[in-house]
This record gives structure tokens, sequence and C-alpha cells, in this order.
């Protein structure tokens, strides 16, 4: 029997990507790989937060899968799991408003991630 407490990560969303996640329609997020999150593993809690506001969602880490970069990663996960509201190409470009090519070059992490209720 283990007695380990998951670790928990804490990573601002922009509402649009919280709102999908506390609904449990986004099962996938994206993320550069930043050193801070290279050993991010299956069985962590993220708790997402909206910049400048009190709520927070909690989800866990199912899985986490590095491509070479966001395009790949939307062929390899399927862009309705990422933003079920948005075509591929938006998502894409949106994606890459956030994180310009020097970002994307570290690397793209899919997270498939789990609301925990």
């Amino acid at each position: 029997m283990s007695n380990t407490t998951p670790r928990v990560r804490e990573l601002n969303l922009y509402r649009q990507y919280f709102d999908l996640v506390a609904a449990g329609t986004k099962t996938i997020e994206v993320r550069v790989k930043y050193p801070h999150l290279a050993d991010l593993a299956a069985g962590d809690v993220i708790r997402f937060c909206i910049k400048g506001a009190d709520e927070t969602c909690e989800v866990e880490v199912k899985r986490v899968i590095e491509y070479a970069g966001f395009g790949a990663l939307l062929d390899g996960e399927g862009p309705s799991n990422v933003n079920p509201t948005a075509s591929r190409d938006e998502q894409l470009a949106n994606i890459r408003a956030i994180y310009p090519p020097e970002k994307e070059a570290l690397g793209a992490l899919a997270i498939r991630i789990e609301l925990i209720s």
C-alpha cells in the first residue's frame, strides 16, 4: 500500500479553455515542454486557474506525450480533444498566437486530462 500523495501543479488557463476543461469536454491540454513541466507524469494533479479570478478546477493527468510541434500534436491527438469548439486550423493559429516559434521548438506536450469531480 502506498501513502504517496500526487504532485499538484498550478497552471493558468484562458477563460475559454478553462470552461472547456471544467465542463469535461477538453481532454487534451497543450503546453510547451518547459523545464518545470518536463517531469509531468500520469497520476499528477493539475489545478487550473484563471489569472485574476478565484475559480479553479482540478484534473488528473492520465498520460503525457511529447510531439515535435503543435501540428503533429493536433494530428496525433485529434483536434476535438484539444478544443471541441474550433477547427484544426483555428486551433493551430490560436496555439501559435500564444506560443511563438522559439517556444514551439522546445517541444509540444499533449497532456491527457480527466476532470476530478
